[in-house]
């Protein structure tokens, strides 16, 4: 006479293997990590350096003051000299997995820099400028703390063909309405601020 299992045994079998089979999905779908110019993955809490990946078009990405009236805060710019790096940042991202940055993810983005300016070197989004008609991404965010109160502090990247491109478009706040947009270069008296633009900037990130 065959022996039966017990209904327990296989009720337990069957939970394990969905449950494995859950997370292998979880893992599956989980976003690609961002790699850096030498094929590495982004490091949380590691400085980099953003640069174009069109050589001829300007630097890195530094702080600068745009405006004649005030000094501070200061505005996320390009270098004029393509030969230098700009200032190096840190990505923070919202939920941190192994400690590696990953595209499509929210993230705080701040300069590793000591400036004049009492305000951090975190990225945001600034108000609306109505004499250009520019969303301008400047400095004096607020690092952490997802929500309705810091939506304007979370960038993302995405891929861009085989190159990445700097999005703002946070997932920090469900019932927030937020503008969406790849983040570019807008020319203004000489000087490459980052802007909401159709024309992405593409870029690369260097350890």
């Amino acid at each position: 006479m065959a022996l039966k299992a017990p209904y327990p045994l296989v009720f337990c079998f069957l939970l394990f293997a969905f449950s494995a089979k859950l997370r292998s999905v979880a893992a599956d779908a989980a976003p690609s990590p961002v790699l850096d110019i030498t094929g590495n993955k982004l490091q949380t809490g590691v400085d980099y350096y953003i640069l174009p990946v069109i050589r001829g078009r300007g630097g890195g990405l530094t702080l600068a003051s745009t405006s004649n009236k005030t000094s501070c805060p200061l505005d996320v710019v390009q270098e004029q000299n393509e030969v230098s790096n700009g200032l190096p940042l840190k990505f923070s991202p919202v939920n941190v997995t192994k400690g590696v940055v990953r595209v499509s993810t929210d993230l705080n983005i701040k300069f590793s820099a000591t400036t004049i300016c009492v305000q951090s070197t975190v990225w945001k989004l600034g108000k609306f400028d109505e004499q250009t008609g520019q969303w301008f991404v400047t400095s004096g965010g607020v690092e952490g703390n997802p929500g309705r109160q810091t939506t304007s502090n979370w960038f993302k990247i995405e891929k861009f063909g085989d190159d990445y491109k700097l999005v703002f478009c946070p997932t920090v706040c469900n019932f927030c309405k937020v503008i969406c947009g790849d983040v570019g270069i807008f020319f203004q008296d000489g000087k490459r601020r980052l802007a909401l633009s159709d024309v992405p900037f593409r870029a690369m990130f260097k350890k």
